[in-house]
Formats: C-alpha cells, structure tokens, sequence
C-alpha cells in the first residue's frame, strides 16, 4: 500500500547552477511527504522502494487469454493519444485513468466506465492489485517520480519522452527497470516508423559506407509556445477542476497564471517543467542516429552556444555538439554529432548532396565514406551517393506497432526495443545538452561512469 496521499512540501529554492550543474539541477522534492528533503533524496528512495510491492506485475500474462490491465497517469492531451493507440490492441483493458485536470473529459469519454482519479498515488493505492502496467503522459517534471513509483509496484512502464527532466533521475529510471526485470518503452513512437526504419537499415547495411559526421536540427524555436521570455507576474484564479499544486509536483511554487502560459502545453519552455527544444524533439530526431549507428554508450565531451538565456525559459536557439565513442558503421575513433534548434541548420555540407539541395525543417544528416542520408523528421530518407547522384530505389521497412509492440512485450515478458535502456541513454544525452547552455562556449568532459563533470567555470 502507497503512503496515502498528503500536501506537497517543498524545499527553499536552490541555485540551479548549484553544485557540478547539481545532476538533479537542483529542483525541489518531488511528490514526498518528508521535510526537507532534496530531490536527488526523493528520487534515490523511491528508487530503493524496499518497502513497495516489488516483484514484476502481470500475474495474468500466466493465461494466454487474459488482458493486460492498463491505468494512465496524465490523460488527455498527448495522454489521451497514448491511451487510444493503446486501447486498439486486443488484449488490453484499461481499469483507472487519472489526470490532475478533472475539467478535461476526452479520455473518459473514450472509457467512461472507468473510474478516474486527479492524484495517481490515491489511484495506485486504491487500484494496485488491478493493474499490471501504467502509461505516463505527464510534464518532464514529473515523469521520473511516477515511473518509480509504478515501478516500485512491480509495474511495467510506458513513460513518454524525453524519460525524465534531468540526468541523475535518467540513471535512476532506467537502473530500476533493469534491477526489477520490467517491460518498459519510452514514447517516442516515430522509432517504430518506415521512414525511421529503413534510414537504419540503410546505414547499416553499408549504402553511404562507415559514418564520419552527424548533423541533426530542429526548427523548433525556444519559448515560441506561451511568447513568455520571464516568468508572469500576475495571478489568476485557479479553476475549480483542477489541481495546481498537484501538477506542479515537487517543482518550486509559484503562482498559477492561466491561458497558455503553464497548463495545457506550454510548460515545455520552462525550465522548472520542461527540457526545451533538445528535450521535446532530441529523443525523436536522435534515435534513428543513435539506433543506425548502434550506439550503446555515453556522450563525453560537449559544447553549446546559444541566442541568450535567463533562469526562466530555454534558450530560442542553441547549437549543441558533443563526441560518443566509435561503432561498427563509425569511421573515426571518435564521431562528433552537432544539434541545431531554433531554425538554425547545419554549418556544414555534404560533399555528396548538392549544394542547391534545401534541407527539411526539422532532420538528421549521417555523412558517410560513399554518400550521406539526409532524414527528415517524419518524412522519407535520401540517399545521395558519390558524384551527387541520388539513390533512386530505396527498400522501405515496414512500420510496426509501437504502442502495442510494448503490450505485447508485457504479456510475453520480451523487451522491445526502445526500452528504458536506449530511451534514458537518449535522454541523458539530450539532458546533457540543458547542462551545456548553462555554461556556454565552454568545453564540457562528462565521466558517466562517476557522473561527474569536468570545465564548467562559475
């Protein structure tokens, strides 16, 4: 049984420059009844969860016949499309759904016979015997302390991206799904995608031959979603249905303002809330780079520059390089990857694509000893090979299911791929980038082994 459900307390607000950039950069507790305690404390407790059922949830999975039996902690919005794709497999039942927004009612018109909670902690003591697997479509702030708390039930988990706010809570969520045995994915479903699919296949299968350089972008721009570049000054009513302090969570207090300015949507351009461009579109635009290339460990080396930042909101562009360690379809002993955001595109060019070539919004460029792959997000990879001449006959790769890939993961007890493993090195990396802005033009050498950092000044 959870600890039933209580006021939140938060500490004083820190520095988020505090410490080595803090790990946890220095955010307040999370979801915890416990004063004063940090939120790196938080999260290490509720990964231990000794005193939490522990023991990998589906009873059921025994039976062939039998469901796996559903709740969702955030459910409308991005929530309410997780819980629709989900809710197409045929052997899946949804038993709770809670949202801290009580006044949004999509996702219990779609299942109105199930009860609906505001508070997913009453919701997982009340329901805990029910429910095998929990979908998380909530803030960044608050994805980490919800996985580990289903997880810490036994709980297989699909938790959307980017898999937490910061890094050490990375660590932590993907080392108690490997330590309890559990199903998990993150919600980057364009990882399941043809076009996806086949830009890996093509790399790997040698057509642009070993990679040297990576290019990836997003016309994404920084704080263009409330227009807010400080937080707001005045204070408005907070609405009958809905539930501020819950879903500020272990975030600093501040004043609930409405419009767009928090809640629905534009929390993604705070920093008290959201991880930025990088955070929103790197898990996305990153995968089929990091899956081509087979890439397993850590970003070490890194380095940003930007349009200019304050304590508040990211930046509105930030160009973000960092090194990973060489692969088998790698050239070099190391392979430098840049990201652009804000409508900034790469500086450099390919030799073999030509020069008039306009390059997509938004995509990922993997430069290679016989040709390069230009990928753009969401749409069909090219291919140009020496000579700038087009690969003209490319094979597609099927999509697959990603929502019910993860189901059917849970009730065969196979991990897909994309689970907390890839999506938290994903997400480490992305994170890695928000540390990076913080000490602009600075070269940055990150021990993830130690999780220390070294070069930061100030």
């Amino acid at each position: 049984m959870l600890i039933s459900p209580a006021p939140f307390v938060r500490d004083s607000e820190l520095r988020r420059t505090s410490g080595v950039l803090g790990l946890a950069m220095a955010r307040n507790s999370p979801f915890t009844e416990i004063m004063k305690m940090s939120r790196r404390d938080a999260m290490k407790t509720a990964a231990a969860g000794s005193a939490l059922l522990a023991a990998p949830s589906f009873v059921r999975g025994q039976n062939l016949n039998s469901r796996l039996q559903l709740a969702s902690i955030g459910s409308d919005g991005k929530g309410h499309s997780d819980i629709s794709e989900m809710s197409s497999h045929d052997r899946q039942k949804y038993v709770a759904l809670c949202d801290v927004d009580l006044g949004r009612k999509a996702a219990q018109q779609l299942h109105p016979d199930v009860p609906f909670y505001q508070d997913f902690r009453a919701m997982l003591s009340e329901k805990e015997s029910e429910i095998d697997a929990v979908t998380i479509s909530t803030p960044d702030h608050t994805h980490a302390y919800a996985a580990l708390t289903a997880m810490n039930l036994g709980k297989h988990v699909y938790c959307q991206k980017p898999l937490t706010h910061t890094v050490e809570e990375a660590r932590l969520v993907t080392d108690t799904a490997r330590e309890k045995g559990l199903i998990t994915r993150m919600g980057n479903q364009i990882h399941s995608h043809e076009f996806y699919r086949t830009a890996v296949a093509l790399v790997q299968s040698g057509t642009i031959g070993k990679v040297r350089q990576v290019h990836t972008w997003c016309g994404s721009v920084g704080h263009g979603r409330s227009g807010y570049l400080d937080r707001p000054s005045r204070i408005d009513k907070i609405p009958d249905a809905f539930s501020w302090d819950l879903w500020l969570g272990g975030a600093p207090a501040r004043p609930w303002v409405e419009g767009r300015v928090y809640h629905p949507f534009s929390w993604r351009d705070w920093q008290d809330f959201g991880t930025g461009s990088v955070g929103d579109f790197g898990c996305h635009i990153l995968d089929p780079v990091y899956s081509a290339l087979g890439i397993t460990g850590p970003a070490s080396n890194f380095q940003a520059h930007h349009s200019g930042m304050n304590d508040e909101v990211w930046p509105a562009q930030t160009t973000y390089q960092f090194t990973v360690q060489p692969t088998e379809f790698t050239i070099d002993e190391t392979i430098r990857i840049t990201w652009n955001d804000g409508g900034r595109l790469p500086s450099a060019r390919s030799p073999h694509v030509p020069k008039m070539m306009k390059l997509p919004k938004s995509g990922s460029m993997m430069i290679g000893e016989a040709g390069t792959l230009i990928l753009p997000h969401v749409a069909a990879p090219m291919v140009w090979l020496e000579g700038e001449v087009p690969l003209e006959s490319i094979e597609p790769v099927e999509s697959v299911n990603h929502y019910h890939g993860w189901i059917d993961g849970c009730l065969s007890g196979k991990q897909p791929s994309c689970g907390f493993d890839h999506g938290g090195l994903l997400t480490e990396t992305c994170l890695l980038g928000n540390i990076a802005v913080r000490y602009p033009n600075q070269r940055l050498i990150w021990d993830a082994k130690a999780m220390t950092l070294q070069g930061a000044e100030g």
